[in-house]
């Protein structure tokens, strides 16, 4: 039993380790290393969203129909050699493909990651809802771990990450031979194509609450990913100005960042108290009042003094931003609809968060990049202030529009 439970935390740990290697310093490494500009950096960063799009659903049906396990092992084992052919890209064309193909097979791996962890603990007799989130959370400290080794090599700036996460993806797929095959489960429906991509759910839409529900998770899922894109970048930027190159912030910029994936382990915790207490659209409130905040205190952040505090208090509340939209939505989707349709109804919830949402900040946020670029020298602190007036004014319009009358009982009625 024990043995199991150590089997999923390091699978759980690897899975996220390959994305920590690579994701928070991406956006750096094409400023620094390829000197991309934000348009093209955002073209890079939508290929996250059209992975998010089509794959999940095309990649569950497979798994469906041979081996979760098998499936994820040979994503990981070809994901080891398409990390390796993002190294050798030097051009905008060559990344933004090698950086598809790769995340065509990485974004749907998180959820065969786990569609296996549940599969394992319900045949060892585990009960998942209290089983499973220690294990997950080694996912997000395996990020943080992968984070501060590609930082502290200096590899964030160059193609050393890739290789990096190259070898980790090897190692995980390998090790996946070792666990125990979900392939024979029969309790498990097969999905049909429209189950699959979500599109059973669709008819949500027909009701006023869930359609606008829907509608600003795209909206906010366009913030997601902007300060993986750019956060390392902005703080690299530093090291131009002779007073700060010298600074931790500067050097250890991958630290600092850091914090924010610890924060997400820390307010994913308090999620059943406040939604208990306050009710999902509070805690949306919450959220976006927070994405505000993290955007806010980076424009007037800087490497030392009150400038650092504000950073440090920036990746304190993305805890918040992150953690109480996504895990906090998704917990409102399974509460709020059929059961009949409550997997393609969080399918519909990831296309149009991670794939919809992340598609628009990708290319807006490039878009503001380049707008406030003068020969080559970026106005960061007004980047920084447009996104937080996006995310301020979605949270106003998300105050007046959503209408949800909180009901503490219905919440110890969710069921997984």
């Amino acid at each position: 039993m024990v043995g199991i439970k150590l089997k999923l935390t390091i699978l759980n740990f690897l899975e996220f380790f390959i994305f920590g290697a690579w994701l928070l310093s991406f956006g750096k490494y094409m400023f620094v290393n390829l000197h991309f500009t934000g348009g093209q950096i955002g073209g890079i960063f939508m290929t996250l969203g059209f992975a998010s799009l089509i794959m999940p659903g095309i990649m569950g049906m497979i798994a469906d129909r041979w081996s979760p396990n098998k499936l994820f092992a040979l994503s990981h084992i070809i994901g080891a050699g398409l990390l390796y052919n993002m190294a050798l890209q030097t051009d905008y064309d060559g990344l933004f493909w090698a950086s598809m193909f790769y995340l065509m097979l990485y974004m749907p791996s998180i959820g065969l990651d786990n569609t296996i962890s549940y599969c394992i603990l319900e045949r060892n007799d585990f009960d998942v809802v209290k089983t499973f989130p220690p294990i997950r959370v080694w996912g997000t400290i395996g990020f943080i771990i992968a984070t501060l080794v590609t930082d502290s090599f200096g590899w964030g700036v160059n193609a050393g990450q890739f290789y990096f996460a190259a070898g980790a993806s090897l190692v995980l797929g390998l090790f996946t031979f070792t666990l125990p095959d979900c392939s024979t489960e029969k309790a498990q429906k097969k999905k049909s194509i429209s189950e699959a991509f979500g599109l059973d759910a669709f008819k949500l839409f027909a009701d006023y609450k869930m359609a606008t529900f829907f509608i600003f998770a795209m909206l906010l899922g366009a913030a997601l990913q902007i300060t993986n894109m750019y956060g390392e970048a902005f703080l690299h930027d530093f090291g131009k100005i002779d007073a700060f190159k010298d600074t931790f912030a500067v050097k250890h910029n991958g630290w600092v960042m850091s914090l924010s994936q610890i924060s997400e382990t820390v307010f994913i915790l308090t999620i059943p108290f406040f939604l208990k207490r306050f009710g999902i659209k509070k805690v949306m409130l919450m959220s976006m009042v927070a994405w505000f905040l993290r955007f806010f205190l980076f424009g007037i952040g800087s490497p030392v003094g009150i400038g650092l505090g504000a950073l440090l208090l920036s990746n304190i509340v993305y805890g918040m931003a992150f953690d109480f939209f996504n895990i906090s939505g998704s917990l409102f989707v399974e509460q709020e609809t059929d059961k009949k349709i409550r997997g393609s109804a969080q399918g519909l919830f990831i296309m149009m968060t991670n794939g919809f949402g992340a598609i628009i900040g990708a290319y807006g946020s490039g878009y503001v990049v380049d707008m406030f670029t003068t020969d080559g020298t970026k106005d960061w602190t007004n980047i920084w202030y447009v996104f937080a007036v996006y995310a301020l004014v979605i949270a106003l319009l998300f105050a007046v529009m959503f209408r949800y009358k909180h009901d503490p009982e219905k919440i110890g009625e969710i069921k997984h």
